[in-house]
Formats: structure tokens, sequence, C-alpha cells
């Protein structure tokens, strides 16, 4: 597998024996060089000595050496500067395009090696690597959560990058629009999304000090304001009590006025889903959070404390969602606010990404010092991520800490990455027992 050559080399795990070129020259190798993921050759600026002589340039690694052929390097310039070329089946000699014959060495996967990284991909249960866990230093766990966290608000950061591009370079708007994404909570999170991109902000600005006409943009928007769009059984009830009937009245209007044009309802899912996150109670919430002035990008950037973020988050509904799940069906009267857990998984999932985003674009380091700060004054989440890596013996003490553990498990366990992954890396190079 030449993924696991291209391992080997860069990690200098090699056989126990001397390296040498296929015709018997000696190798050292000071320096593997820079990993290239992109066209060109696998590693820049590697440093080898062959034969006494020391070598600085490129290295290509094939699992046979007449892939070089198959993939055209013998006709591309970029590949001239190769040094040293590393295959796993030395099937031919090979040539650069000005027709020279680079050194060709000959790599084997150490047994130790290929026999763990098997048992990594292959393992059915999560994670494969759990044995190795206890015996790992605390600066090995350490500074791996650490670059977990910052890798995972670097991934945020480009999708809130992409939300302000497509709301034509407004942040406040790319604001709303992850807001909004987030208030689905995982299962309408696409549906929020392109229903917040629906809104024409800088309209509804015009009617801000209404709720109610708020509101009918919101439901109108989200397509929730049709007669197909509500459930048989309590239809004839929403056409009767009148609150239904008048939202769609002033949506009409202002959809003419404005040029609004809605999202399907069928994108919103309800099933199995506990009243309290049904869409219309989180719209309702963000139509009240959005008519309150209080949770704007700029209100949100001065906040310093969690204390202060659940403040400026914390949003009621109208009067007729107080005594209403869906229309037209009415329940006993609640305040209807998100609970304080909901609040954290909006702090962590939108808040301190665009601090962190929003750093990045002033260029203002303490707003990204901010978001790692909030992280760690965040208690960790509980989900079923969190409690398999405590189960392994990792310590989760913040938010900061569950969200790395999230980010190893999305985007190395699930993926069988564990070329890159430092536990991976670690359980790899153990020998064998």
């Amino acid at each position: 597998m030449e993924a696991l050559l291209h391992y080997c080399w860069k990690h200098k795990l090699f056989p126990l024996r001397a390296l040498e070129t296929t015709d018997h020259r000696p190798v050292e190798v000071i320096d593997p060089g820079l990993h290239n993921r992109h066209a060109g050759p696998d590693f820049f600026n590697a440093k080898v000595r062959i034969d006494g002589t020391l070598w600085v340039g490129n290295v290509e690694i094939h699992d046979k050496a007449s892939d070089w052929f198959l993939h055209g390097h013998d006709r591309d310039a970029a590949y001239d500067n190769v040094v040293l070329h590393i295959c796993g089946v030395a099937d031919t000699t090979v040539k650069t395009s000005n027709g020279l014959v680079p050194p060709q060495m000959l790599l084997s996967v150490p047994d130790h090696v290929a026999t763990h990284y098997d048992e990594l991909i292959t393992t059915d249960h999560y994670p494969p690597c759990y044995r190795i866990i206890p015996e790992l230093s605390r600066l090995v766990v350490h500074s791996w959560m650490s670059a977990l966290q910052t890798e995972r608000l670097e991934q945020k950061t480009e999708a809130i990058k992409e939300r302000v591009r497509r709301c034509d370079g407004s942040w406040e708007d790319g604001y709303f629009v992850t807001l909004a994404r987030n208030y689905g909570f995982g299962v309408n999170g696409d549906a929020f999304e392109e229903w917040a991109r629906s809104i024409p902000l800088h309209a509804v600005d015009h009617h801000r000090d209404d709720l109610f006409q708020i509101e009918a943009i919101f439901m109108g928007q989200a397509g929730l304001l049709t007669e197909e769009s509500l459930p048989e059984r309590y239809r004839e009830a929403a056409l009767s009590e009148g609150y239904f009937t008048r939202l769609r009245n002033e949506y009409l209007y202002l959809a003419h006025k404005f040029g609004l044009k809605p999202i399907a309802h069928t994108r919103w899912k309800f099933l199995r889903m506990r009243p309290q996150n049904f869409p219309y109670i989180r719209i309702a919430q963000l139509a009240h959070l959005y008519f309150t002035h209080q949770a704007g990008l700029s209100q949100l950037v001065e906040c310093t404390t969690v204390k202060q973020m659940e403040e400026r988050l914390s949003s009621n509904v109208s009067p007729y969602w107080e005594t209403h799940y869906v229309f037209g069906h009415p329940s006993e009267k609640r305040e209807k606010k998100l609970s304080s857990a909901s609040l954290q998984v909006i702090i962590i999932n939108t808040v301190i990404p665009l601090l962190f985003a929003y750093g990045r674009y002033k260029g203002d380091d303490s707003l990204c010092d901010r978001a790692f700060d909030l992280l760690d004054q965040l208690k960790a989440e509980d989900n079923h991520i969190v409690r398999m890596w405590r189960e392994c013996g990792l310590k989760v003490e913040n938010a900061g800490d569950s969200q790395a553990l999230i980010q190893l498990k999305k985007q190395y366990c699930d993926r069988k990455d564990c070329l890159h992954c430092r536990i991976g890396f670690e359980y790899m190079r153990k020998p064998q027992s």
C-alpha cells in the first residue's frame, strides 16, 4: 500500500537492516523532506546520503517502480529533481524526462507496522487503538488534543467564510445563517441553513420593530404558511382559529412587496422529535431573538464570558407559541426558551467559531484567544462520542476537549485515517508483544 510506504518514509520507520539502492549503494536518510499532498513529487527538499554523497531534492514513492511510467513521470519535468525513487516492488528502472536515471531504493514496511495498521483498519469496534491509550504520555495527549481543537475551529472557519461569501461578504448575514443552521440541532440543520439564506435580512430590517411581521416572514419563508404544510389532523382547527390565517395573509403581502420565494415545507423533519424541537418553535425563537436586537454579531463579539453570551442568546416566543407546538393544536402554556444545555450547544457551534473566524478575518488575535478561553469555560459535551473516549481512559474536562474528540472521531476514526492520527502513530510504532 503506497500510503503506508509514505508513512514509513515520513516517520523513518525502516526495517532493521541497512538501507541501500537497488544497485547496492548505501543510503542514509538525514531528512525525509516535506510531505507534499498536492501535484508533484511526494516529498520536497529531502536530504539523503547515497554512497557518501549528500543529495538534496525530491523523493517519489510508488507501490511498484513501473507506476512511475504509468503516472507519466518520465514525461514530466517536475520529476527531474527526484534524488531518490522509493518503491515496494522494484520491477523496472525509471528515467526522468531529461533521460537521467534517479537512484532507486526498495523499501519494505516493517512487520510490526504492517500488522498494527491492519488491526486499525479492519477492527470493527471503536476506537481500534483503545489498548494503547492508557499508555500515552500526557504530553502526547495534550499536544494532539490541542491540535485537534484548532483543526476543528479551522474547519468551521472555512464553512463560515463560505457562508459569508454566499451572503455577498456580509458577516452579519453569514452569522445569521450559521446561527440558524445550529438551531436545527443536526436533524434540521440543512433545512435551517437553506431557510436562512432565503431571507433577505436587508428587507426584513424595515419591519424589525414588529414581531408579528418578522414571524410572518420567517414562517412564510420556511414554507409553513401553506395549507398543505399543516398536519392533516390539525388543518381544520388551524384555519379556523385565526392566527395561521393572519400570518399567511401578512406573509403574502410582504412576499409580494419584497419578491420572496419560500423553501419547500417538505424540507422539515418532525418524526421522532420532541415538540420543543419542532421547526415552528425554533423559528419562533429566532424571530423573537431577531426582534429584540440583542444577539447581533457586534453584541456577541463584545461578550467575554459564557454567562454574557447565554443572556444575549436567551430568547422567548410570541404569545401564540407559548400555548402551541404546531398550528391548530393548543397545549399547556409554558415558557419556551432554549434550555441551558441547548444554549451551550449554540455557543460551542455558533458563537465560538464565529469569534475565531472573525478574529482571523480582522487579524485580531484577541478574538481567537477568547474563542479558546470560552471553550475552556464550558462544560464538556455529553454524547456517545465523548463517552466512548472517556471509557478508553481519556480525560474530558471541558468543551475544548469534547470538541477535539469529536474531531478525532469524525475526521480520523470514521475515515480510517490512522496514518495521520498521532494515536495511530504511537500504536503503529509500538513493537509487537
